[in-house]
């Protein structure tokens, strides 16, 4: 059986992939304003689509740019009325507090996981089933809304699972290597694993905002 080298040679080029796709998603975000409400739900459709065909691309381990950069300012379009909604509710200061915040996580857990000489391969399998799990409640959530100490206690779950994934997509590629076709692909793994924890970390400081 076949085994990458262990390099981190495409390493800053999945990094700097990421970046443009912040950047790309931050330009969909500051876009969305422009976008009437009633195109946000069609854009969530097709951002769920799209994330669907991203999972079957990830078998094939390659992945194009323009999927990437396409998928994440539709992403960033779709991200404008939480950011709207907490903007208004909390403050513009908090939002970018949550932002601060998230990029300092963000950061501590990436310095960690590719300087620590541990396998944390072992994280996947428990990731993938919280993750299963919290997109259920989220359904159930659309049905019968969690109370507003339910909701923090799923956001922190929320931080915790993405923290995870953190840790684990930055060890996997430090302990497994990166091939350059799978530098895109990467690439949004890290872009997904920082805006969902954004986004908990916003919807924290957007309840404990909202108890002041």
């Amino acid at each position: 059986m076949y085994s990458y080298p262990t390099t981190n040679q495409y390493l800053p080029s999945v990094l700097r992939t990421f970046a443009i796709s912040l950047a790309i998603a931050f330009a969909g975000t500051m876009t969305g304003v422009f976008v009437p409400p009633a195109l946000f739900l069609p854009l969530m459709i097709l951002e769920f689509a799209m994330l669907l065909g991203a999972f079957f691309l990830r078998r094939k381990k390659a992945m194009s740019y323009t999927f990437l950069y396409v998928f994440t300012f539709i992403s960033g379009l779709t991200t404008y009325p939480i950011v709207s909604h907490y903007v208004a509710t909390i403050g513009a200061n908090t939002v970018i507090m949550a932002l601060g915040t998230t990029t300092a996580v963000f950061s501590g857990l990436a310095i960690y996981a590719s300087t620590t000489k541990r396998d944390l391969s072992f994280l996947g399998g428990m990731l993938m089933a919280a993750l299963i799990a919290l997109i259920a409640i989220s359904i159930f959530n659309i049905f019968w809304p969690l109370s507003s100490t339910g909701m923090l206690a799923f956001s922190f779950i929320g931080v915790l699972v993405f923290s995870g994934y953190v840790l684990f997509d930055f060890n996997r590629m430090k302990h497994y290597g990166v091939r350059a076709e799978e530098v895109p692909l990467m690439a949004l793994n890290l872009y997904l694993d920082f805006i969902n924890l954004f986004i908990s970390i916003l919807r924290i400081f957007g309840i404990l905002g909202s108890r002041d």
